[in-house]
């Protein structure tokens, strides 16, 4: 049975590695499970699908042709700071555009008002993520900059999109 553990869990490995969406941390301790003799602790890396939860890296400078920069923004689609900015100025988000797709973003307002004027834009974008499996969408940390929200009123909206294999998320998101 070990060895099939240590298959699987190399496979995914290499699969982590060729990819970005991976924290280095997650990597060493799959690393790790690997060479060691520690059967437990390598079925409880590929038992708790540790590779399978894309990350949303920290800084996103370029996107691949399927990939989605999902950002915060305010209804009026003016992105003039923050990882909107980003959106407008490296992404294609259009000036303008406030709520939804938008060049190769995905627009979600968060500065309309407390968290739960945020929740029908986050139900939204994951109804709009599982009708598009061929993309994956990188989640930005919306709401937690310039809209003053924290990571712990933000991450519980994306719940729905916690065992989704499209969506990646802030680290950390998933464990809140």
């Amino acid at each position: 049975m070990i060895k099939t553990i240590r298959k699987l869990a190399f496979e995914v490995f290499l699969t982590a590695i060729s990819t970005r969406n991976v924290s280095f941390k997650t990597l060493k301790r799959v690393y790790i499970g690997l060479f060691s003799f520690n059967r437990t602790r390598v079925y409880k890396i590929v038992n708790n699908n540790y590779m399978a939860q894309h990350i949303t890296p920290e800084y996103i400078k370029s996107l691949k042709p399927n990939e989605i920069f999902v950002f915060g923004s305010n209804l009026a689609g003016m992105h003039g700071g923050g990882a909107a900015y980003a959106a407008f100025k490296s992404f294609g988000a259009e000036w303008g555009i406030g709520v939804g797709r938008t060049g190769q973003c995905y627009a979600i307002p968060t500065m309309q008002g407390g968290v739960e004027t945020i929740r029908p834009y986050v139900d939204q974008f994951i109804e709009y993520a599982k009708q598009h499996p061929e993309l994956l969408f990188l989640v930005t940390r919306i709401g937690c900059g310039i809209a003053g929200f924290t990571n712990e009123e933000i991450a519980p909206l994306f719940r729905a999109a916690f065992d989704m294999d499209n969506v990646a998320l802030p680290e950390g998101w998933r464990d809140l």
